[in-house]
């Protein structure tokens, strides 16, 4: 576990290390970055980076950690008690979407990751696993509550859809699959609603 400051809040090196590490790791992948690099354009010394993570290691799954974190921040902040759970789900799509098109967009920090780390046993992997996992109960909450059925195989669905869209976000025109991705949903939202009618 990394370890902050007296205060309880990170330290600025520590928060430099993490934010250096997400910004190079996210563009150039995990493995082709070393520790000595991190350190050089975090301006931070090696015992500095040994003070708050035990190894690069830890410093990835820091990382993860805070994708994590980022992901779930961005799912709360598109729900609203003011729509219906049909739009509920919409606005997480169109939230989706909004990253793909953001600038910089590399695919999915979670999927890209765990291509590097194949390794069912290893603690990057089971992170990556561990995410997903949050993100498919989320999903399939937010599609049972708006009546899908059945809720498991939609949120599958949805999962499915949002992984080829981030994928595809960063090899074709982003416009394009969002607008693939989200007329998915829709089609999902359509044919569930029908299905829980029949």
């Amino acid at each position: 576990m990394s370890r902050g400051t007296r205060s309880g809040r990170p330290s600025e090196a520590r928060t430099r290390l993490l934010g250096t590490a997400t910004r190079i790791f996210y563009a150039e992948g995990i493995h082709s970055v070393g520790v000595d690099r991190i350190i050089e354009e975090a301006q931070v010394t090696r015992a500095t980076l040994y003070r708050h993570f035990s190894g690069k290691e830890e410093l990835v799954l820091a990382y993860l950690g805070e994708a994590d974190q980022g992901m779930r921040a961005q799912i709360t902040g598109a729900l609203s008690p003011d729509v219906s759970p049909e739009d509920d789900v919409r606005a997480v799509a169109r939230a989706i979407a909004d990253g793909i098109r953001s600038p910089g967009f590399r695919g999915c920090a979670f999927l890209n990751a765990v291509a590097e780390y194949p390794d069912p046993d290893h603690p990057v992997h089971r992170a990556v696993l561990a995410h997903r996992e949050w993100f498919l109960e989320t999903v399939t909450e937010l599609l049972g509550r708006a009546g899908i059925e059945p809720a498991d195989a939609a949120g599958r669905h949805f999962v499915m859809l949002r992984d080829g869209a981030m994928a595809a976000g960063c090899l074709f025109d982003p416009e394009l699959v969002c607008e693939t991705f989200l007329n998915g949903v829709e089609s999902l939202l359509t044919a569930g609603a029908v299905t829980s009618r029949a």
